[in-house]
Parts: C-alpha cells; sequence; structure tokens
C-alpha cells in the first residue's frame, strides 16, 4: 500500500475525476489508516511503498503490478501522467528481492487482472491492452481470459468484478472458485463466459457497483466492501462471508477504493 500524503485530483483521466473538486486529504490518511488497521487485524501483513511528491494517484497501489507465484508483471500505465509510478513500485519490488518484468503493452496490474485458480481474468476496452493479455500469458503460464469493459464508469476490472474464493466449491469445477460482479459492465459475450464460468457467482446490482462495492478485497472468508454496498454486504452474509465494511469514500472522487489501494503480494 502507498500513504496517501499526495493524493489529490489534478486531472481527470476517468469519469469520475472531477479536477474542480476539492478533496479533503486528512479524511483520505484517515480512511487510508483504518483501512491498513482492518487488515492486520484479521492476521495480514501490510508493507508499504514511499510516496513521490507530484504523483497523486500513486496511492492505487494495485495498479502497479500483478504478483503471482512469485513473479511481478510490472505495469505501463494507459495515462501519461500515472507512468512515473512505475519507477517507485520497481524499485521496492527490486529491493524485497524481486525480479521486475515490466509489460510492454500498456497494462495496469491488478486494476486489470484478477488471478483466479487455475487462470487469470483480464479486462480490457479502456486501459489494459489486448496485447498484454497475451504477455501476462506467456509470462506466467496460466490461461488467459480476456473480459470486455463496455460501460466507462467501470474503466477497469476491478471497479465491476472481484474474486470471493479460489476454493469456494461454487464455481463449476475450473479451479477458478467464486466471484462477485456487475454483469452490464461487460459486453455481452464476456457476460456469457462469465456465466458460464461461475453460474453461482453474486451479481452486484448498479447502486452497489456505483459505489464501489465491487472494489473489494477477499482472502476466502472475510470481505473488505465499501459500506454503502448495502444490498451487496447482504448477499455476501447470506452466502457465509464475513463482511468488514471500510468507508474509502474520499478516494473515489479519483476513481478508486479498497481494491485500487491494495497490491496483493501472492508467493
Amino acid at each position: 500500500m502507498c500513504e496517501p500524503r499526495h493524493f489529490d485530483v489534478r486531472y481527470a483521466i476517468n469519469p469520475w475525476m472531477d479536477a474542480g473538486a476539492p478533496v479533503d486529504r486528512a479524511l483520505a490518511r484517515a480512511q487510508w489508516q483504518a483501512l491498513v488497521e482492518a487488515y492486520r487485524g484479521h492476521g495480514h501483513t501490510v508493507e508499504t511503498v514511499a510516496p513521490v511528491e507530484g504523483l497523486p494517484d500513486m496511492v492505487f497501489a494495485a495498479n502497479a503490478a500483478l504478483v503471482w507465484g512469485g513473479r511481478v508483471f510490472g505495469s505501463s500505465f494507459h495515462a501519461a501522467e500515472r507512468r512515473p509510478e512505475s519507477a517507485g513500485y520497481e524499485a521496492w519490488f527490486k529491493e524485497a528481492g524481486y525480479e521486475v518484468h515490466r509489460s510492454g503493452a500498456v497494462c495496469e496490474g491488478e486494476g486489470d487482472l484478477v488471478p483466479a485458480g487455475r487462470f487469470l481474468l483480464a479486462g480490457t476496452g479502456f486501459r489494459t491492452e489486448r496485447a498484454a493479455h497475451r504477455e501476462v500469458q506467456e509470462f506466467f503460464g496460466r490461461p488467459v481470459i480476456s473480459l470486455e469493459l463496455t460501460d466507462p464508469r467501470f474503466y477497469h476490472l476491478d471497479t465491476a468484478l472481484f474474486l470471493l474464493d479460489e476454493d469456494s466449491g461454487e464455481g463449476d469445477g475450473t479451479g477458478g472458485g467464486n466471484i462477485a460482479y456487475y454483469p452490464a459492465a461487460f459486453s455481452p459475450g464476456s457476460r456469457e463466459v462469465l456465466r458460464w464460468l461461475y453460474p453461482r457467482a453474486v451479481i452486484a446490482t448498479e447502486e452497489d457497483a456505483l459505489v464501489f462495492g465491487l472494489n473489494s478485497v477477499s482472502d476466502g472468508r472475510n470481505v473488505f466492501v465499501a459500506p454503502q454496498a448495502r444490498g451487496l454486504i447482504d448477499q455476501l452474509t447470506d452466502r457465509g462471508y464475513l463482511p468488514v465494511p471500510v468507508d474509502l469514500s474520499e478516494f473515489r472522487k479519483a476513481g478508486g477504493g479498497i481494491k485500487c489501494c491494495t497490491q496483493e503480494i501472492r508467493s
């Protein structure tokens, strides 16, 4: 994670951003710290990357890379304003002993790449290019399932879908676990793929998706989720998950939430 010391909305690179809207940086820091404490309180380790002045979106650590099987596939950002973030994250990974492969095509890390058991769900349409899907498949040697995003409000896959449990038994036996998602964010063909792969998925409403309820993090039991996503929280509870509401509403001004602020290190 990366402290939001310099968090701000200085430009508009997604429909949520309004450069004229004020940001309450003190509130953002308090909300971010509450997320850190929630993770630690549920047994997770939190490492931090030093923020860099002039990079207001660096707090969105998920976009910096995909770490899977101890290998790091680094990002190449779509927006010029965000491209310098890669250097700070690469330096952290290298200091921690990882080798980093920088994507040749536009790729925004866990924003559009979701490991799901034996395969990888990969979003495209607004940020990450399809060429990156091919590159990440070659890098990790895992099959990639491309999903087309069609609603600009859900410009990253992690705003429209998240993995609930890799081994929940809720899917069809393919080894992909189960997910929660908002079908209208996807093309018709991608909706059919998700319906086939995850016949028992949790289906979110537009209302819950718009408060970034799907920008959540699940450890297979606890689901760190926006408290405003009340319908989704009820569904998760009914399925036996334990919702952990954490309010990151100040970050929605930049189009981010819980998952955006969280880079998962998968050994």
